[in-house]
């Protein structure tokens, strides 16, 4: 009998003990992936929600600015949480990518994007793109009277009609973009014009809203800025004008991601790289903010300029490298 009661309640505590460990068991292989997320907030939150909704796997969000994000993972080395960085221009990852700190994407998720929007190397993805355009307001200004090149808005003529943002990823891009062209003496005087003769945001926003709200004649920023806005207050004052026949003014630059070398989940997180690469991922990002989807035969259906029909230079995201000349430059004409 005692042997029975003993016998007994060793079952029931070996039973209480599976079923209390049984949950924890798949907590504990529930997998959670961590996404460093310098693109804008919404656009973040959105895929990783929608990829949640997809295939189970939380998504943590942590939330910086591109460089900062970028620095962070530098410093971290290999105990960095980060699974995923997504980032809002393409020098952060060509900067970790030197440094050797991501890992290859799988080829099939390069394989269904155009080999000029990825790293040489395959170790990041241009996710998305966008174009550099003058947004004016044709209150101040006809379209007719702007230059037909970026580098003529250095000119004296300029003074107090052209607004930028120095601090933009995008603005320092296009300024690598003009080394690259015309070098780098180009690219100086140009810094040096726009300072002298130009008007500075903190934002590229707060640049747009100066325009619309006649402040300033012209401002340099990013198309989906102009469309963010106009979702907003609805028809627009200003208007977008595209440069053409190559020039540096309508450089094409992306938004991309990466899977961090050091990374506990690579196998999950290569599979949310390949969810920002596929349709569905695609369709998801550029509903929140108006960017051309990067995966191979889609469209913007935003009314955006066709794709097709940008007249960028060629210069790609990989020859951008990691904008390190671009801040070296702002910092002597004293703009950083």
């Amino acid at each position: 009998m005692m042997f029975r009661n003993t016998l007994r309640r060793g079952l029931t505590f070996t039973l209480l003990g599976l079923a209390l460990a049984t949950p924890l068991t798949q907590a504990a292989d529930a997998v959670s992936l961590t996404l460093y997320n310098g693109q804008h907030k919404e656009v973040g939150d959105a895929i990783a929600k929608a990829f949640e909704a997809k295939t189970g796997i939380h998504v943590n969000v942590r939330k910086g600015s591109s460089n900062q994000l970028a620095s962070q993972i530098i410093e971290e080395g290999d105990r960095s949480p980060a699974d995923v960085i997504y980032t809002e221009e393409s020098p952060p990852l060509n900067n970790l990518g030197e440094q050797g700190l991501l890992a290859k994407a799988d080829d099939a998720t390069l394989a269904v994007l155009p080999k000029e929007y990825v790293a040489g190397n395959g170790t990041w993805i241009g996710v998305t793109a966008r174009v550099r355009v003058v947004a004016f307001n044709p209150k101040l200004i006809d379209e007719k009277d702007l230059p037909k090149s970026v580098l003529d808005f250095a000119d004296p003529q300029w003074q107090g009609k052209v607004g930028f943002v120095p601090t933009s990823g995008a603005f320092q891009e296009q300024a690598v973009a003009i080394i690259k062209k015309h070098g780098r003496e180009a690219a100086e005087e140009w810094l040096t014009g726009l300072r002298a003769f130009g008007k500075t945001y903190s934002n590229n926003m707060v640049a747009l809203k100066a325009v619309e709200n006649g402040e300033v004649a012209t401002v340099l920023v990013n198309n989906y800025y102009w469309f963010a806005l106009q979702r907003e207050k609805g028809k627009l004052d200003s208007k977008l004008h595209y440069f053409t026949g190559g020039d540096v003014g309508g450089l094409i630059t992306v938004s991309s991601a990466a899977v961090l070398k050091s990374s506990k989940h690579p196998k999950e997180a290569q599979q949310f790289l390949a969810y920002m690469a596929s349709e569905e991922g695609q369709r998801v990002i550029t509903q929140t903010t108006a960017e051309y989807p990067l995966h191979k035969g889609m469209e913007s259906d935003r009314g955006l300029k066709p794709f097709s029909e940008l007249e960028a230079p060629d210069v790609t995201p990989a020859d951008l490298g990691n904008a390190e000349e671009a801040l070296e430059l702002e910092r002597e004409v004293g703009l950083n």
